[in-house]
């Protein structure tokens, strides 16, 4: 079995993670191979935040101004490095849903060269991604929407294999009626 497959069977989200992240320098040489995806017309449709440190408290404010709440929302603390996945909408030929299928390839290769790296990462979507506020705190362009956050940190010692059950194939794989 090759590497690359053993990797992505062995993949899974890491809800909880410890307070260890993978350095700028480490980081880069993970977007440059995740970059690689498939592309049409080179478009390069993406971009990436990386929020440490203090600008998860900017995150949890906007969060919480998106919410009408004073205050700093903690869910941006539960990991030390949190990435923004961002679309940046090219013009062109190659429909908005093809580019934002891109960002989200850039961001699953990501999430899983991070993961075989020994780094525990979650996917977090959800309506704060439209809100004006967070589009702010993150300097948006007019052109760009918010995909979500890959969560990364390390992987906490755990007592049970954390191993997702296996896809039946069968189920999700057909072929073509005539």
């Amino acid at each position: 079995m090759s590497a690359a497959l053993e990797a992505v069977r062995a993949r899974r989200s890491w809800s909880k993670v410890t307070d260890d992240a993978p350095t700028h320098e480490e980081l880069l040489a993970l977007v440059s191979a995740a970059g690689r995806v498939a592309d049409h017309s080179s478009l390069r449709p993406w971009r990436l935040i990386e929020l440490r440190g203090s600008d998860r408290e900017v995150l949890g404010r906007a969060i919480n101004k998106a919410d009408g709440d004073k205050g700093i929302s903690s869910k941006p603390l539960r990991a030390p490095l949190l990435i923004a996945v961002v679309v940046s909408y090219r013009k062109s030929k190659v429909a908005h849903w093809e580019q934002e299928a891109v960002a989200s390839g850039v961001a699953h290769v990501l999430s899983l060269l991070l993961d075989d790296a020994g780094w525990g990462v979650f996917w977090r979507t959800g309506d704060y991604t439209r809100s004006k506020a967070i589009a702010k705190a993150h300097g948006l362009g007019k052109h760009e929407k918010l995909l979500g956050w890959l969560y990364v940190g390390g992987k906490p010692v755990s007592k049970r294999s954390g191993r997702r059950k296996p896809v039946d194939a069968r189920r999700h794989l057909s072929r073509m009626p005539h």
